[in-house]
């Protein structure tokens, strides 16, 4: 086996495993006595589980506060964050939520110990100062399986609207000291939900196992989520006992793996449209992963078979339409079309919104196509024309 020279990138130290939320205040105490815990609006709070937790904080010796994000975190939310908790000697943040909850503590904890604003180092947007840490020890604990950014070391803030933009603060020292990854605390995903970060977490694989930048480090953690997907998903998301735990388990352990490979070696073109989509239009991140996905890999082929016959993504797609679809003497070519039809029909079984539930229109496709050559569209398999862009969006309009 031949090897390219490749580098991994820095990860956090990974804990998974049902109820190891509960490792999570011994770990905190390392660092300090005041922990500030950034939360969502309600699903963790409501539940049992937060008294708990919050108990077993304090028999730590632990003072904590608490912020709370509702929605897709913003540069002004973080700011407010950092203005608001500057002055109270935070030890470690430790964030308990789905992905925007993880990316604004993330950001809030890289700004803590220096106060400024987050616009001062967002990419494209900001005043493109470097940043050189320290961040403020962070813990990162997922309650939903889509981002993976328990794994990443970046926090993707977002202003919507028709000036609106979606973009990343990103640093190594931004990585979580501790990812803790407990499958339990996804048994409150209401089944949408679960259908839109299983989507995400599945793309951010499949993006990544087709990169440019891909190596058989990464290809080997992308496989071995694809797998899991496969396994697991449809029975997390159904979520009849006792099949949903497993399948939570498996789903998991996709999105962190899909967090750890992205951040290695990029993504696509479905999250390289995601990126104007989502600051344009309410449309959820998972929701243009998953409605996009099945045109994006489908145009990507055409494209290859058309310019880059030989191009190794080619027989990378047909592997993963062999590995989801479970029959292994397909030639290439028929490997692939099952894995496009395969997504398709995920797609439908799940539900998933057309572009036009969002009132997107054909007259908005320049635009989009026009700000859609971010870093993910960087390590898409191929470089796509804007014809082929369109492609992708009147698919899925």
């Amino acid at each position: 086996m031949q090897f390219a020279p490749f580098s991994i990138s820095r990860l956090p130290r990974i804990i998974f495993g049902r109820g190891k939320i509960n490792d999570v205040p011994s770990l905190a105490a390392n660092y300090g006595l005041n922990a500030l815990i950034v939360t969502g609006k309600e699903s963790f709070c409501a539940s049992p589980r937060w008294l708990a937790f919050t108990q077993a904080l304090e028999a730590k010796s632990l003072n904590w506060l608490q912020f709370t994000v509702s929605g897709e975190p913003s540069p002004a939310l973080v700011d407010q964050a950092v203005s608001q908790f500057r002055n109270e000697a935070i030890d470690v943040v430790i964030a308990i939520g789905g992905g925007s909850v993880l990316d604004a503590a993330k950001a809030i904890a890289g700004l803590l110990p220096h106060g400024n604003s987050v616009m001062d180092h967002l990419e494209g947007v900001g005043k493109n100062i470097a940043y050189t840490g320290p961040s403020t020890p962070f813990i990162a604990i997922p309650t939903t399986a889509g981002t993976g950014s328990e794994a990443t070391k970046n926090a993707v803030l977002s202003v919507q609207g028709f000036d609106g933009f979606k973009k990343s603060f990103r640093d190594e020292c931004l990585v979580p000291e501790y990812a803790v990854i407990d499958p339990d605390l996804l048994a409150s995903c209401p089944a949408e939900l679960m259908a839109a970060d299983g989507m995400d977490a599945f793309t951010q694989l499949l993006e990544s196992y087709v990169s440019i930048k891909a190596n058989p480090f990464t290809d080997a953690l992308a496989w071995s989520g694809m797998n899991a997907v496969k396994e697991g998903f449809f029975a997390a998301w159904e979520g009849k006992e006792p099949e949903a735990s497993q399948g939570r388990a498996s789903m998991a352990y996709a999105a962190l793996l899909s967090g750890i490979t992205l951040a290695q070696v990029g993504l696509g073109s479905v999250h390289g449209l995601a990126s104007p989509l989502g600051a344009y239009f309410p449309i959820p991140h998972g929701v243009v992963c998953g409605t996009l996905v099945a045109a994006a890999t489908e145009i990507n082929i055409q494209a290859m078979q058309t310019r880059e016959p030989n191009n190794p993504a080619q027989a990378k797609y047909a592997q993963v339409g062999r590995l989801l679809c479970g029959v292994q003497d397909l030639d290439d070519a028929a490997a692939r079309s099952l894995l496009i039809g395969l997504l398709n029909h995920w797609s439908e079984r799940l539900d998933l919104p057309r572009l036009k539930a969002y009132a997107i229109t054909q007259a908005d496709f320049p635009r989009i196509i026009a700000d859609s050559r971010g870093s993910s569209m960087q390590t898409n398999p191929i470089k796509l024309t804007d014809a082929e862009i369109n492609a992708i969006l009147v698919k899925r309009l």
